[in-house]
């Protein structure tokens, strides 16, 4: 196994154990009331999550590959999320279960792009996941001689501002975060990818977008929706 395989396994067990500890932390401070969707929908909630997620990782990840001229089995974080998202809604409605259910697990999401990024850039050229050539003074030589946009630290920043911004509004239990912070991280973490892609060397599909770009915009498009069709929820000042 070569060193960049070892430095992003570390990072993906870091970034694991760092989401279940936020997990459990917010769950103790402020969401132990959150769960109930969650003790409802049981294994099979769960089961959907994950299987959606490896799925939706899996598949989003290697396609990308393939479209760019790349052999091999690719993951992909994005494509992960709005594989549990889908396997999640679908579960919900077929089971009945009603309201929005991933707030929980808000927090350990985004604790673990701030972590893992750091494990895809200091993994170099064999991760697949940097940037096109760029003369920014910022700019990181990968390997192969050519400076590049760090995408992965972009990424990484921008989820630490939600990740802090989102604890802020757990503190003060914000009304409009506790019934749509998981709405609000869809679109989110859809924008600030969707801008990063332009930044990286992948097959695009349509014009200048690429694979990535259309299921951000899927979730940018689910994340407004959802608050749309729940406006309901947050109560209304008396």
């Amino acid at each position: 196994m070569n060193t960049h395989i070892l430095i992003h396994t570390g990072f993906d067990f870091l970034a694991s154990v760092s989401s279940l500890l936020m997990t459990l932390f917010v769950y103790r401070w402020r969401l132990s009331d959150r769960a109930t969707g969650l003790e409802i929908g049981g294994g099979g909630y769960v089961g959907a999550m994950l299987l959606g997620a490896v799925i939706g990782g899996f598949g989003a990840g290697t396609a990308n590959l393939w479209l760019s001229g790349i052999d091999g089995v690719g993951r992909s974080i994005v494509g992960a999320f709005a594989g549990a998202v889908l396997f999640v809604e679908l579960f919900k409605k077929w089971s009945g279960l009603k309201g929005s259910t991933g707030l929980l697990f808000v927090p350990a999401f985004v604790t673990s792009v701030v972590i893992g990024r750091w494990g895809c850039f200091l993994s170099g050229l064999d991760d697949q996941t940097y940037g096109i050539a760029s003369n920014v003074a910022w700019a990181k030589d990968f390997g192969d001689g050519v400076m590049r946009h760090p995408v992965q630290l972009y990424e990484s920043f921008s989820m630490l501002i939600f990740l802090i911004v989102t604890l802020v509004m757990l503190a003060r239990r914000n009304k409009m975060f506790m019934a749509y912070g998981f709405y609000f991280l869809a679109i989110w973490y859809g924008g600030q990818r969707f801008m990063w892609e332009f930044l990286k060397p992948y097959q695009t599909i349509i014009g200048p977008f690429n694979l990535f770009h259309f299921i951000c915009g899927g979730l940018i498009l689910y994340g407004i929706w959802m608050i749309y069709k729940n406006n309901n929820r947050v109560p209304k000042p008396a």
